[in-house]
């Protein structure tokens, strides 16, 4: 049984189906996919924080999130004394 060998790399055929792949049009759904989703990401963290959050807040008790932090204890690590 002869041994599998990996396929010689050929730098024009990358070029070709690179091509193929842009001709298709699947970049241009890509891009707009791509654009959709960071403008709609947008909308819902000012909707978050400039809607929903001050009434919340004031709700209950004149909280001001965005003085809020939450500090993850410092794991310890070999040689910290």
């Amino acid at each position: 049984m002869e041994p599998i060998r990996p396929p010689e790399f050929q730098p024009l055929s990358v070029v070709n189906e690179f091509l193929a792949f842009i001709k298709r049009g699947s970049v241009i759904d890509l891009a707009v996919g791509v654009i959709i989703g960071a403008a709609f990401g947008k909308i819902v963290t000012s909707l978050v924080n400039d809607v929903l959050m001050p009434p919340l807040g004031y709700l209950i008790g004149g909280v001001n999130f965005g003085d809020l932090k939450l500090h993850a204890p410092r794991r310890r690590q070999a040689g910290d004394d």
